[in-house]
């Protein structure tokens, strides 16, 4: 299933039933899992660790080397998930010596022309939308939906289930469960539509609304937020996962629509 046309290095580790179309390129060092679909013209470099049933199209480059200064020719990797899709002319870089590896995790849909770079890490069921840019260190966690044409800033953080709108720059951390827009990035609501397609309950996502109408609605500043969070909510996994990113956030998290600044 592998097409003559191909230039798939003999010590690359193909597993069975993977297809891969005329004009594409494998190095050496480069696994692939039992299933994946390779389309034309895609380059697959040393270091890249792809998983079952990946279907990767045209014009796709995954591990190259970092588009780092730094970069001194470390051994490192890129590492895709099972069922993860890659449209056309995505490009992925692998890590450097901070992290070792790059990472997208499973059932992903990278859209096409979007760009991931080194030492990124992106959980499942991750949505990135046309031409998005996502600079080195960049964290984003599961179910989130990032809107086409979308840039983040290097060492950001996304929370899980979040919702970006398309054409956001995002300077500032994103926490779980929310929705944000305009310019400049602000937070916009929760995303409550994909929570209750991902099953949760109208209990959990009012729950979640009450921990940020306190944080971005009740006049108090972040660590106040927290505070009256702590004392006047019960302790959840929900309520507890979003005091520690924003606890965890150095840069700091969006503000709500109005304040005038990030």
């Amino acid at each position: 299933m592998i097409h003559q046309l191909t230039a798939v290095d003999p010590r690359a580790k193909i597993g069975k039933n993977v297809t891969v179309e005329p004009f594409s390129t494998i190095a050496a060092d480069v696994v692939i899992g039992a299933g994946t679909w390779i389309g034309s013209n895609v380059t697959i470099m040393d270091g890249a660790r792809i998983g079952k049933n990946c279907k990767i199209f045209p014009g796709t480059v995954i591990s190259a080397v970092p588009q780092d200064l730094k970069f001194d020719g470390e051994d490192t990797q890129t590492i895709i998930g099972d069922g993860t899709t890659l449209r056309e002319c995505v490009t992925i870089n692998r890590g450097t010596k901070a992290l070792g590896y790059t990472k997208v995790g499973e059932n992903c849909l990278i859209m096409a022309t979007s760009h991931v770079a080194h030492d990124c890490i992106i959980g499942n069921n991750v949505i990135i939308a046309n031409g998005c840019g996502i600079a080195g260190h960049v964290e984003i966690g599961d179910f989130t939906v990032m809107g086409g044409l979308s840039a983040i800033q290097q060492f950001g953080k996304i929370g899980k289930h979040a919702m970006i709108s398309g054409g956001s720059l995002i300077r500032k951390d994103i926490p779980p469960y929310v929705k944000v827009a305009r310019e400049p990035i602000s937070y916009a609501g929760i995303n409550s539509v994909g929570l209750r397609r991902r099953g949760f309950t109208n209990e959990k996502i009012f729950e979640i609304q009450k921990i940020y109408r306190a944080i971005f609605q009740m006049k108090m500043n972040t660590t106040q937020a927290i505070e009256f969070i702590e004392k006047e909510m019960l302790p959840t996994m929900e309520r507890d996962e979003i005091i520690t990113f924003i606890q965890n956030s150095p840069r700091g998290i969006v503000k709500g629509y109005g304040s005038g600044k990030e």
